[in-house]
């Protein structure tokens, strides 16, 4: 695996235990009133993945920007799925659709055009 793809996939991984940080509140009754337990399950993992993601992208890309837009890809990415999963919000709007397919252009921005420093 590259080390852009790892990176990509340690956000996507991020932004998913942040989504379940956030929102198991709405999504499940035991999970209302528990906001430190959400927290320590939740994001402590997803802010390693974070720390890691960084490091290893501004490692390969030298770039911090790149990273850090990759890493906004990522969530828009993530979002609109685990919404969709587990909310039943429906992804497939326009306004949504467009978003995605804007995210995933950044993505690509990142992945395949390299500057010279």
């Amino acid at each position: 695996m590259s080390n852009f793809a790892l990176m990509f996939c340690l956000f996507a991984m991020g932004h998913t235990f942040i989504w379940f940080q956030n929102n198991s509140q709405l999504t499940w009754d035991f999970w209302n009133d528990k906001l430190l337990l959400a927290i320590s399950c939740f994001g402590i993992p997803g802010l390693f993945c974070f720390w890691w993601a960084t490091k290893i992208g501004y490692g390969e890309i030298k770039e911090l920007w790149s990273v850090r837009l990759t890493a906004f890809g990522a969530s828009y990415l993530m979002f609109p799925v685990l919404t969709w999963v587990f909310l039943r919000e429906s992804m497939f709007t326009t306004k949504t659709m467009i978003c995605i397919m804007l995210s995933l252009t950044i993505v690509s921005i990142q992945a395949f055009w390299r500057t010279n420093g």
